[in-house]
């Protein structure tokens, strides 16, 4: 078996020791005589490993006491639209529009009621994060969104608001400490850094339950998953599998802390080449908004960047296209991709430049 270097930007890379148990333990899990995808939801054995997850993600996360932990299907796109059917009253919703997921969340919102852009990084092309923002008389929430895969670009620091504050952190969830205190509800697609696609995990203040709509389907209220453990309908149990061994994985590396060192170390190696590059790399995110999750860059021309890609996959690094809606190149560092990938990366970008400086 021959292991590529993967930096997709989701469906991510996940550690070769989690697949490899994964594997062993596929046909039969923990002494059950079954598989992890046969087993019932309603089971003593599911509903250990249930809580398990949730204890380490709330260790993990370092949450206050006061945040239910909620398991829902979907993704996070789907809460792009569970958010503002629960908070969303007939007042307003702002959000931070910081490029294409922020943007996708207020149209969901937009159902809902009126919507309006506390702040926008749109007039340079979503190179940076605002810093300043206003809201307007009675806003409900600000809805923010923590790091930007497609344009390559993480808030640094949060905004303190005097309305309850949501964010979207599907990219860079535990790749680095967050004062989770800080925020009413925190959502996040578990396939970039916690596990495989098909469910999303969501923190939310108690409090902010009592007072959820509740003239919307029981399916799409928060008040419902938490009421139920999550197991008011068949949770995504393989995803919360994994999302434990990816968890369990973290706590061993050091958690938090760790992981955002080893997101500094790779990132670096990345953006020092770039730096160095003299131009023929074109980074798209300013300097202090950089994300250490998602790089994003250009060359000279798109024929360039599609034999760099090229050129990179016959070196076994994958994964190297920008989004289909802005082009150009783009490395995903989630918490799985190894630092020696990123090694690997900067000599073939150095060599890659080296012998194409006159073009191609």
């Amino acid at each position: 078996m021959t292991r590529i270097f993967n930096f997709n930007p989701g469906p991510s890379a996940l550690p070769l020791e989690i697949l490899e148990e994964a594997a062993r333990e596929m046909t039969d899990w923990r002494n059950t005589g079954m598989s992890i995808l046969e087993i019932s939801h309603r089971s003593a054995a599911y509903q250990e490993i249930h809580d398990e997850t949730i204890e380490l993600f709330r260790r993990l996360m370092n949450l206050p006491s006061d945040r239910s932990i909620l398991f829902i299907q979907g993704g996070g796109s789907l809460q792009f639209a569970m958010v503002p059917a629960n908070f969303h009253t007939n007042q307003r919703a702002a959000y931070m529009n910081t490029g294409v997921w922020a943007e996708k969340a207020m149209k969901e919102a937009a159902f809902y009621g009126d919507v309006y852009e506390a702040a926008s990084s749109a007039d340079r092309h979503h190179t940076y994060i605002p810093e300043n923002l206003h809201l307007q008389p009675g806003t409900s929430y600000l809805h923010i969104t923590s790091n930007n895969t497609i344009y390559g670009t993480e808030y640094r620091q949060f905004p303190h608001v005097p309305v309850p504050l949501f964010c979207d952190m599907s990219s860079d969830i535990l790749s680095r400490p967050v004062p989770a205190g800080q925020f009413d509800l925190i959502y996040a697609g578990i396939q970039k850094n916690l596990g495989p696609a098909g469910a999303a995990v969501v923190i939310i203040k108690n409090s902010l339950l009592e007072n959820a709509r509740r003239d919307i389907p029981l399916i799409l209220r928060y008040r419902t998953f938490a009421e139920h453990d999550s197991l008011y309908n068949t949770p995504p149990v393989f995803c919360i599998y994994m999302m434990n061994k990816m968890l369990r994985w973290i706590e061993q590396q050091g958690g938090a802390c760790a992981m955002e060192e080893q997101a500094l170390r790779k990132s670096s190696l990345i953006y020092r080449i770039i730096d160095e590059s003299g131009g023929f790399y074109r980074g798209h995110a300013e300097k202090e908004s950089r994300s250490r999750m998602n790089i994003t860059f250009n060359l000279a021309s798109p024929d360039m960047e599609k034999d760099f890609i090229h050129q990179a996959a016959c070196r076994g690094l994958s994964g190297l296209g920008g989004h289909r809606l802005v082009g150009g190149c783009r490395v995903s560092l989630y918490n799985a991709v190894p630092e020696k990938a990123c090694r690997a990366l900067a000599l073939f970008m150095k060599d890659y430049q080296e012998k194409n400086r006159g073009g191609i």
